[in-house]
């Protein structure tokens, strides 16, 4: 397994523990609860086909994230000790059995087992007694799947200013963008105490990059929030987003599909925003839209009394500034892409088109290149998380130019007499002529 792919498993397992580990104090009756809560549900695990987590997995991970000082490099899985040692149940056994248990949920061990011999699923040389099994499918919570439990919905809001922000896409209007109409979204932020709108721009697109500039510009004005409910379209669910949440010590968390309910207040908001704010718009580009909406924002919205609250949301949001925790100088680093590439023999690397020049001494490896795609010039190269400074383009024609650095290898030579009074050097085959 490679640092990307335990960085990747890193940034899930922190997503499990993220409601631990948080600043907000939790008693001992609702954290045992959310472990039950975590223990029940199903869990999509990077690079394997388990889909449940054991109660002592998620203490080890918090405990680790807490002992290597909140550092998402210390939930990165360690090698095995025992490599290349033979396990009681290979990895096909495994998956055959957790495959066939999702056919058979009421099926005993010994009526599984049975199963798997009748239908060949596993080879007739594995041994495969009762209490294996059982211990297997204990530890993934597959011995008695849980019974489905009624959807307990319920309203909540948070205690503090920037404890949980709301975020979502609305469809909005046709209008003017480099002499064509087009359509654009709106990309919003709301904070869930105050009912405060972070930050809200139309775009020209949902893709993951106007997400991210959106989001970028929420963190720089009203700093950085504890969790981050968002739904589950695609650029919700990018690994690349899901890796600056993480690196930002952020909980993102994801609505079930299908039920916007959890996000009801940036929902309402659109609807205000439908019925109130683009009613009355009169311009016709994209930047009269934005600029016509930050104003409305700033002097409408954010100045009237909430309904759901009964105060002003700017006045509410103020009232605990305390709290805040704002963004890091280092914000623009944490929102860089990743890219993985091998250094040539000619020291160099292709990203995006562009050709760049490595150090010599990383001929060979494997590196990660760091990049933002706005800033072609600025690109970080790490190396098993250290990092090698900046690449700089490569110029063919300064190249031609610079004299390469050799090793020049002396050899000792130790004269001898030979006969007729000439000299022979040793290492030296004299010509018998």
């Amino acid at each position: 397994m490679d640092e990307e792919q335990k960085r990747q498993i890193a940034i899930m397992r922190f997503g499990v523990i993220s409601d631990f580990v948080t600043p907000v104090r939790l008693d001992r009756g609702e954290r045992e609860q959310l472990l039950r809560d975590k223990c029940a549900r199903e869990w999509q695990i990077p690079f394997s086909n388990r889909t449940r987590l054991a109660r002592t997995t998620i203490l080890s991970w918090i405990q680790a994230y807490l002992a290597g000082g909140r550092r998402l490099e210390a939930l990165m899985p360690q090698d095995r000790s025992d490599r290349g040692t033979s396990r009681v149940l290979d990895e096909d056994t495994a998956q055959a059995l957790v495959r066939l248990r999702g056919e058979m949920p009421k099926a005993t061990v010994r009526r599984l087992i049975g199963e798997a011999r009748e239908r060949r699923l596993v080879d007739v040389e594995v041994p495969l007694s009762a209490a294996t099994v059982w211990r297997f499918l204990n530890r993934r919570n597959l011995v008695h799947p849980p019974a489905p439990a009624p959807q307990d919905r319920r309203r909540f809001e948070a205690e503090l200013p920037n404890e949980i922000w709301q975020s979502d896409a609305m469809h909005g209007p046709l209008v003017l963008v480099d002499g064509k109409r087009r359509k654009v979204y709106l990309f919003a932020f709301i904070d869930d105490m105050s009912r405060l709108i972070l930050h809200a721009q139309f775009y020209t697109s949902e893709q993951l990059e106007d997400y991210l500039d959106a989001l970028r510009q929420a963190l720089l004005t009203r700093g950085l929030p504890r969790k981050l409910y968002v739904d589950n379209g695609a650029a919700f669910r990018s690994l690349h987003l899901k890796e600056i949440a993480a690196s930002l010590g952020i909980a993102l968390v994801h609505s079930p599909p299908y039920q916007p309910q959890g996000r009801g207040k940036v929902e309402r908001w659109f609807r205000t925003v439908r019925t109130e704010f683009l009613p009355g718009f009169r311009g016709e580009t994209l930047a009269q839209l934005n600029e016509a909406l930050d104003l409305w924002i700033r002097e409408v919205y954010h100045r009237r009394l909430h309904r759901g609250t009964g105060e002003e949301p700017l006045r509410r949001f103020a009232s605990n500034t305390e709290c805040l925790r704002p963004a890091p100088r280092d914000l623009e680093d944490h929102f860089r892409k990743r890219a993985r590439r091998r250094v040539a023999k000619d020291r160099t690397v292709a990203l995006n088109g562009r050709i760049y020049e490595a150090p010599v001494e990383l001929v060979g490896a494997h590196v990660t290149l760091l990049y933002h795609l706005h800033d072609p010039a600025r690109v970080e190269c790490q190396r098993e998380g250290r990092t090698h400074g900046m690449l700089r383009p490569v110029d063919v024609h300064v190249n031609c130019r610079v004299r390469r650095r050799q090793e020049t290898v002396q050899l000792e030579v130790e004269p001898r007499p030979i006969s007729g009074g000439r000299l022979s050097f040793a290492g030296q085959q004299e010509n018998p002529a």
